[in-house]
């Protein structure tokens, strides 16, 4: 039974190494295709949410809110996958008895080095290129999430401690 429990824990880190394969795969489009999928994702929403006001924007105005908001959902998608991300780290970290601010400083900077070393990957990609803000927007998704499971891990334990 031993030994089950230790292959459970070594693949616990495998949805962690997935999301690092998908952030690796987003970030060899070239600026081109990276572009192009956020302005389609902005096209979407701002269609969607005509339709859900009952706006009737022509299409020259789904255009101009699309490309208005495509540069704010591409951050925020940035945000998003890292806060996913480092989920993925905590979950692993978890099971091998990591707590506290040990795994809250273990998941950022993790998370951070990986969106660094992310950035640094964009240099060699057409169109692309590395930024710094990139790398402090990926870390506060990261750092978003490892607040997150403290608040939760905080209130389990408290929730513990009163039944």
């Amino acid at each position: 039974m031993k030994s089950y429990k230790k292959y459970m824990k070594l693949l616990s880190f495998l949805p962690a190494i997935f999301m690092m394969c998908i952030i690796f795969s987003f970030s060899s489009q070239t600026g081109e295709e990276s572009g192009s999928l956020s302005y389609g994702i902005s096209w979407h929403l701002v269609q969607a949410a005509d339709k859900l006001t009952g706006s009737s924007l022509s299409q020259k105005e789904i255009h101009t809110w699309a490309e208005k908001i495509e540069h704010p959902i591409r951050k925020l998608a940035h945000m998003s996958e890292y806060f996913v991300f480092a989920l993925t780290v905590t979950f692993p970290l978890w099971l091998y008895r990591i707590r506290g601010w040990k795994l809250f400083l273990i998941t950022v900077l993790f998370c951070a080095a990986f969106a660094a070393t992310d950035e640094f990957h964009q240099s060699f990609v057409g169109g692309r290129g590395p930024a710094v803000k990139d790398v402090f927007i990926d870390a506060f998704g990261a750092f978003l999430c490892a607040c997150l499971v403290q608040v939760i891990a905080k209130f389990r334990i408290k929730n513990r401690r009163t039944a």
